[in-house]
């Protein structure tokens, strides 16, 4: 295996898996399955005009295995396996399949060698049945008409084999997201896939579907499907891959089993310096006296809504506080009850100890509570826009002058935060937010609020979609805003969000509190154990 750029890198403990799942290595893989490479990547080289963004890649896949694919944003994965999908063509160097040069460069090309690429976003049709989504494509027909029959039977054998009972005749609409990735992957398997790339699949998936999901891959392992796994997350390498590649700057950085790697290690390749990965929370004295002479707060009070009942969870500025729980849960519901986005049925939103009622976003901001929702693409950053616009879109009442801005007044807004907030840019405010990374955009719309007066935050699903080190970044900022006397609550599926800076957490199961945790007690086990029970605090 090739380990550059990490001479002497010694095996390490592998950390804590994720519950229900468990490490494997090498010698683990599949139980049987074929062994030997399905495909093999060498030194690929890949520009987008004069910019080189592969330099001399090598990947290696073999038949039964997991090969956890990892790097920063913008390290060269997505590039890498949209040439073994067929979306782009390499410049320089050659891609085997089963020891033969491929002739990649086309879709159907890289389909007809059994590569499919599953992406993130999921790309069904939504009006369509289970079984029409399962042969979406190539609809099976006799004598010139679709045969629905044909089509049954072929689904209903691939989602059978993927130990599935999904109902063929369901809309993929009706179905939750971990559902509908299913049917994506029988698709995927209806046309004999060899080698599957999942990218970030669990994004968006609950604990449960999770648990799912690692089933699934360690059947399709057994039958010696080749699997390319790329994720941020990484306790999902070492619960289920059997290799990790890590791509930084287009090079490849690490390659090794996961069985003789650690977290720092893996790390250390993907960001090209130790991330120092602790609980920012604790009993420094600047979380029990924030340095504001004012202390915010924001609470819901015996709250109830389409989605949750009877809640109550307080934030205060120097403590934050976590709403947590499986999709589902409620938590996204309570999180959007603070910001106005869904209406109360009993109980009260309750802002620096005075009961508001919240009929609008407009009024929450005008009570000084800012909201980073769960899709910032879609949801939150203006798209083509400068980061001097995006910084101060909430404030162009404030900061017009007879109606009009100008770009001298964005760009001083948001200066004002670059360095705050640590925001990796070239710190040129007319810069489109779009050339910034998942993490750093985030940043900027913490930016926005702040440059608005907000004292109060609700942030749901921070780190969604960032890397592991823009991660420990925005842990960092939130810290800070808490310290600083900001009342901060993180609304998140995610565990690791929770430790790494809740001081105290909410657990909700079906809309209701299962678990108080403080301090010590915010922990893996204790919140993943709380939202998979039932009992009601």
């Amino acid at each position: 295996m090739l380990n550059a750029d990490q001479p002497g890198s010694q095996p390490g403990s592998q950390p804590g898996s994720q519950p229900g799942s468990h490490a494997r290595g090498p010698a683990e893989s599949g139980g049987g399955a074929p062994s030997g490479a399905f495909l093999s990547v060498r030194g690929v080289h890949k520009s987008f005009g004069p910019v080189e963004v592969l330099h001399g890649v090598d990947l290696e896949v073999g038949r039964g295995s997991v090969v956890a694919l990892l790097g920063e944003n913008g390290a060269g994965k997505s590039t890498l396996v949209r040439i073994l999908a067929g979306d782009h063509h390499a410049d320089a160097g050659e891609v085997l399949v089963d020891g033969r040069p491929a002739r990649l460069g086309k879709v159907a090309a890289s389909r007809a060698l059994g590569i499919r690429l599953i992406n993130q976003e999921i790309a069904d049709a939504g009006t369509l049945s289970v079984a029409e989504n399962v042969c979406l494509g190539a609809w099976p027909r006799r004598a010139g008409v679709i045969s629905r029959s044909r089509m049954r039977a072929t689904a209903r054998s691939v989602l059978d084999d993927l130990g599935s009972d999904l109902d063929l005749d369901a809309p993929v609409s009706g179905l939750r997201l971990g559902e509908r990735q299913i049917v994506e992957i029988a698709r995927a398997l209806a046309g004999e896939s060899r080698c599957l790339i999942l990218d970030e699949p669990t994004a968006a998936l609950s604990d449960s579907e999770t648990r799912r999901l690692f089933t699934l891959i360690d059947r399709l392992r057994a039958r010696g499907v080749a699997i390319i796994y790329i994720t941020h997350r990484l306790d999902e390498v070492f619960a289920m891959a059997d290799v990790v590649s890590v791509l930084r700057d287009g090079r490849v950085s690490l390659t090794a089993p996961v069985a003789d790697v650690d977290t720092p290690t893996v790390v250390t390749a993907m960001v090209g310096r130790g991330v120092e990965s602790v609980r920012l929370r604790g009993t420094a004295p600047s979380h029990a006296a924030p340095s504001t002479a004012r202390t915010s707060s924001l609470a819901l009070h015996g709250a109830s809504a389409d989605g949750f009942t009877d809640l109550d969870a307080e934030a205060v500025g120097g403590r934050v506080l976590a709403l947590y729980g499986k999709v589902g849960s409620g938590v996204g519901e309570a999180a959007e009850a603070l910001f106005g986005l869904r209406p109360l049925t009993a109980g009260a939103v309750v802002v620096d100890g005075h009961e508001v009622r919240l009929r609008s976003p407009h009024e929450a901001i005008r009570h000084g509570i800012g909201f980073l929702p769960p899709d910032r693409k879609d949801q939150a950053i203006i798209t083509g826009r400068s980061l001097g616009e995006n910084v101060a879109a909430p404030s162009w009442s404030r900061l017009s002058r007879g109606g009009l801005l100008n770009r001298a007044v964005e760009g001083a807004a948001y200066r004002r935060w670059h360095d705050r907030l640590h925001i990796r840019s070239r710190n040129d405010p007319n810069q489109s937010i779009g050339t910034l990374s998942g993490g750093n955009q985030q940043k900027v719309l913490l930016a926005r609020w702040l440059e608005a007066g907000t004292s109060h935050l609700v942030l749901v699903e921070p780190t969604r979609g960032v890397d592991v080190g823009a991660r420990q970044e925005i842990y960092q900022a939130v810290r800070r805003l808490a310290d600083d006397g900001h009342a901060v609550v993180i609304a998140t599926s995610d565990y690791e969000d929770v430790v790494a800076v809740a001081d105290q957490a909410c657990v909700l199961v079906h809309g209701r509190v299962a678990a108080r945790l403080e301090g010590d007690e915010v922990t893996v086990d204790a919140l993943t154990s709380s939202a998979g029970g039932a009992v009601h605090v």
